[in-house]
């Protein structure tokens, strides 16, 4: 099992081609920003196309990029159906029933990759990896719409190794757009701390706190369209260390 070492630290990303179908995909009832405003097909794309560059050619991940399935319209949003932590990943149970059939091409490259993988098979539970936070020492879940408490206790049952910290400290950085503060942090060799954050065209006000942060490389990645569909910028991939210290 991988230790605060290994946090940040990545090799490889999965994420997936946005479908035309992506245009008509329902928002959810809370946690979307663009309320009934319609997506903007073209202009999701475009981020798409953005947000992958950033991953290949500024944080040098090996990007496996999965094929745009018409009938599955919220499957881009790869990072709400599984929890990655070091060599174990746990498939998720989507809360909406439709999105349960994203599953199965996920598990394959998690398996072609040659991860343990465990799957939620407890019918009364849900639960979204969107709601899933690993700060390096414990495992935060937060109980939404979305994931339930047995949702919860099975990322408790899978990842349970782990060391317990209750009480460890944390420095907070506090943004005034709850939504900005999803953000993705990766470590590129011993020193460089590289954070991935909402652009300042979307949060002008929620840029300025991260340049508190002198010892990180700040790279802006807009994600207005599948923020529409209640996603995140963590949400539009998975990412795995296939070189793990253990």
């Amino acid at each position: 099992m991988a230790t605060i070492s290994s946090l940040g630290k990545y090799t490889h990303a999965i994420v997936r081609c946005i479908p035309s179908s992506f245009g008509t995909a329902e928002a959810p009832a809370e946690g979307s920003e663009g309320g009934s405003e319609p997506v903007d097909l073209a202009k999701a794309h475009r981020q798409y196309g953005v947000y992958t560059g950033i991953l290949r050619q500024k944080l040098g991940l090996q990007v496996i990029e999965l094929a745009a399935d018409e009938g599955l319209p919220c499957s881009t949003l790869v990072g709400d159906l599984a929890v990655i932590q070091g060599d174990t990943a746990l498939l998720t149970r989507p809360w909406l029933p439709s999105r349960r059939d994203e599953i199965s091409s996920v598990r394959k490259v998690l398996e072609e990759l040659k991860l343990r993988v465990v799957e939620v098979t407890d019918e009364g539970a849900t639960l979204d990896g969107s709601d899933v936070l690993f700060t390096g020492r414990e495992f935060f879940v937060g109980i939404s719409k979305w994931t339930n408490h047995r949702g919860a206790e099975m990322v408790a049952d899978t990842f349970r190794t782990m060391e317990q910290l209750t009480d460890h400290h944390y420095e907070t950085l506090t943004v005034p757009d709850d939504l900005a503060a999803n953000c993705i942090y990766v470590r590129l060799g011993q020193k460089s701390s590289v954070l991935l954050h909402r652009s300042a065209e979307e949060y002008p006000n929620s840029v300025q706190p991260f340049q508190k942060l002198p010892d990180y490389t700040l790279i802006p990645a807009a994600c207005t369209e599948v923020a529409k569909l209640g996603g995140t910028l963590s949400s539009c991939s998975l990412l795995i260390n296939k070189k793990l210290e253990i």
